[in-house]
């Protein structure tokens, strides 16, 4: 008698039907369908997962995960999704058996693979390869330098800062607008030195095409202009069957270019987002894009979407779906889940903002003593200002929390000097690192340094006129140690990381000079060390290094927690893509959701609307929006700084506000109570001797 047959294991089990929808198209089943695929992921749908199932479908299909390319917004991202694919391979295929699991060679950012084609390509497209890349502060600085030499520091009336510039130069690059329209709607108050501006970005162009080197915007750009080619651009679309896009509602127009370029026809297109969910505009990127896919290619996509929410409660779902169903434009969807709750979202009608930090607080507690971990509870805000009475309260009752935002790891001063001095030895033509590097020296000042720049700008061996060059006496034993460690850093023959360690010992008796915290910064350094290890090449290390930077160590300020829990304080930008448990939302009033600086169009104020959104979709089991009838409001102008009555946010209208429990507090009838017979002074001093136990 015949064994019976093994039973055939189903990768997609764990899929609904959407999901399965959107990972099976054009693939078996199916069948060769070749249009384009839009999946529509609304909030807590399992858009990652998706994606994942999607590239591994792909692979089972026989796809070479060499010619996959998957864009997304982070390397963390990118990691993540690997990962995820190797998990659904390794059940399916049986993978644990000690064979690797396929790589996705062609996986990270819009700006890591723009990086990487762009060297590839670079003698096609006129680049030197040995090209370095300027992250925001080299930029910022870089336009800072060239904004003193055309003389627009010394302008009659003050002229924009190094920053604004480089933030209207990339805002015009990014967006594809002209120079004028950016201005317009973006940055009325520059607007009367166009002219200025036009020529000042110029000269920012040529001189980084002197230096040979690139600043994030260009990564995009030069990639764009290689698609815009009918050769070239055909020839770097055929290197990939497939390209999939994660968050493609947080796109900007020149990455949309980029993947109409890649494939003009559309096959073998993914991307998947939410339009209810694009709230970046200030960084360029356009809800357009999302909207607009359907029918940008030679054949109409096929749209997916996912409505099946794994993380809210229906309440949560049903006031979130009313928020959103008041867009002048969207694609259509209804969230929904089988988590039924009794609980409803809550509106909290508070005085004040004061009285505001006391109910969270207050709430914070009641729910940690529920048995919710302070980990588990969120609040959220429209901008980083709004938390600062919470803060405060926070602190007083001795309540641990972590506020999202610091320093990055790169803005670090030490961790800049050591990759400056592995840029000026990739780059010798690179003067922002050069002039960084050369004044570390004891006696060297920016005169000398500026000189031995300039020689060696107009030298044909840029490495021998730094040899040559003669540095002041009282500097030559420091100089002559910098010009041996620079010589071998020079040398090709040099083997990775052993560069970075050359580096780093150069730069030690320096971090001992330079800094009181030297320790300290010393365990960055060996982190950034250990960093370098996990890369095949320098110029690779240097590239990835500037285009996803890691958090912060040591510079951020104060010491370890010594609590295991704490509250999580997030602006709402920065809680995209996270949840929690419960979830507190402040100042939810006109003025601030939307933000009074963003109902200048009708576009703005939907973006506030998506916004909010966003911020009540992060919600697992609470949702609490704080609406305080007074708050403050501070200024930069002849008015100072005032305060505002202002009601709830118009995007929940009064039937919306039927799907909420409404509380008012303080309780508004005991106030009353107490106010007849000259009693509210007493409740208020025993409420405040029970809150000073709490």
């Amino acid at each position: 008698m015949d064994a019976a047959a093994p039973t055939r294991i189903d990768p997609f089990e764990s899929l609904n039907a959407e999901q399965r929808l959107a990972v099976g198209h054009g693939l078996g089943e199916q069948g060769d369908d070749l249009r384009p695929l839009l999946i529509i992921a609304g909030a807590g749908s399992g858009k990652t997962n998706t994606l994942a199932y999607r590239v591994a479908n792909l692979i089972l299909h026989q796809a070479d995960p060499q010619r996959i390319l998957l864009l997304t917004f982070s390397r963390r991202a990118a990691m993540e999704m690997e990962r995820r694919v190797g998990t659904v391979l390794n059940r399916v295929l049986g993978l644990n058996t000690g064979r690797p699991l396929p790589s996705l060679p062609w996986s990270g950012t819009f700006h890591s693979i723009g990086a990487r084609l762009l060297r590839d390509y670079a003698a096609r497209i006129g680049l030197d390869d040995s090209f370095t890349i300027h992250d925001r502060g080299d930029a910022e600085d870089l336009m800072g330098l060239v904004r003193h030499d055309i003389g627009l520091s010394s302008t009659r009336n003050r002229f924009p800062q190094k920053g604004t510039c480089l933030s209207i130069y990339s805002r015009v690059v990014n967006s594809q607008q002209r120079l004028s329209e950016v201005l317009q709607q973006v940055f009325p108050w520059c607007a009367h030195w166009e002219a200025e501006l036009k020529k000042l970005f110029g000269a920012y162009v040529e001189i980084k095409q002197a230096q040979n080197v690139l600043d994030y915007d260009d990564l995009l750009l030069f990639w764009s202009e290689m698609m815009m080619d009918p050769g070239l651009g055909a020839e770097v679309g055929a290197r990939f069957d497939h390209v999939l896009v994660d968050e493609y509602q947080d796109t900007n127009r020149l990455q949309a270019a980029i993947v109409l370029g890649l494939k003009p026809e559309g096959k073998g297109v993914t991307v998947v987002g939410d339009d209810a969910q694009s709230i970046y505009s200030f960084r360029g990127a356009t809800v357009r894009n999302i909207l607009d896919f359907p029918h940008q290619f030679s054949q109409s996509a096929r749209l997916v979407t996912l409505e099946r929410n794994y993380r809210s409660t229906q309440p949560i779902l049903d006031v979130s779906n009313a928020v959103i169903a008041q867009a002048s434009e969207r694609h259509a969807k209804q969230l929904w889940t089988d988590k039924a709750s009794n609980i409803r979202p809550e509106l909290i009608m508070v005085p004040d903002e004061a009285e505001q930090a006391r109910w969270v607080a207050t709430r914070i507690l009641e729910q940690r003593q529920a048995g919710l971990a302070l980990k588990s509870q969120a609040v959220l805000f429209r901008t980083s200002s709004h938390s600062a009475a919470l803060e405060l309260e926070l602190t007083r009752r001795q309540i641990p929390f972590v506020k999202f935002g610091g320093l990055k790891f790169l803005e670090a001063a030490h961790i800049k000097d050591v990759l400056a001095v592995l840029r000026f030895a990739q780059n010798p033509r690179g003067r922002m690192a050069g002039f960084r590097v050369v004044q570390l020296i004891p006696g060297i000042g920016p005169a000398h340094a500026t000189r031995l720049l300039d020689a060696m700008d107009v030298a044909a061996d840029p490495t021998g006129a730094l040899e040559n060059f003669q540095m002041p006496a009282a500097a030559a034993a420091d100089w002559q140690a910098f010009v041996q460690v620079y010589r071998a850093l020079r040398q090709p023959q040099q083997n990775w990381p052993a560069d970075m360690d050359l580096a780093k010992r150069w730069y030690a008796p320096h971090l001992e000079r330079l800094h009181e915290d030297a320790a300290v910064r010393r365990a960055d350094v060996e982190n950034l060390e250990r960093i370098a290890s996990t890369y095949a090449s320098r110029e690779r290390f240097l590239s990835e290094l500037t285009l996803d930077p890691p958090q912060a160590t040591s510079d951020r300020s104060g010491a370890p927690h010594r609590d295991e829990d704490y509250v999580i304080l997030s602006t709402i930008h920065s809680a995209k893509g996270q949840e929690w448990a419960s979830v507190y939302l402040l100042n939810v009033v006109d003025g601030c959701i939307p933000s009074d600086l963003s109902t200048g169009s009708q576009d703005e104020i939907e973006e506030e609307r998506r916004l909010l959104y966003v911020a009540m979709t992060r919600a697992r089991e609470h949702l609490q929006l704080l609406v305080p009838h007074r708050f403050y409001v501070t200024q930069q102008s002849a008015l100072g700084d005032r305060h505002l009555y202002a009601s709830r946010t118009r995007f929940i209208p009064d039937g919306l506000a039927a799907q909420f429990q409404t509380l008012v507090w303080p309780v508004a009838q005991a106030q009353d109570a107490g106010a007849a017979n000259g009693g509210s002074a007493t409740i208020q001093v025993r409420e405040r001797a029970r809150q000073a136990w709490r």
